[in-house]
């Protein structure tokens, strides 16, 4: 079960980094590539940037998850 906990784990942390990396930044980041080269004129937040952000909470709640029963059950 810890293997299980584990792989889990770790495939969570790499889709936290990509999606944290495709957040944008105060220069655009990386979302810029997907369809942000939109400039000033779509400066709101879209559906898009949204539902990145709930993914990305998502991810990090499941990471939290996974690190704190690592935590106990590494004990």
């Amino acid at each position: 079960m810890t293997i299980l906990f584990l792989i889990i784990h770790v495939i969570v942390s790499v889709m936290l980094i990509v999606l944290i990396l495709l957040h944008s930044g105060r220069g655009g980041g990386l979302s810029e590539m997907f369809g942000g080269g939109l400039g000033s004129a779509a400066a709101g937040s879209t559906v898009v940037e949204r539902n990145l952000d709930r993914i990305t909470v998502l991810t990090a709640v499941v990471f939290s998850f996974t690190t704190v029963v690592l935590a106990i059950r590494l004990q």
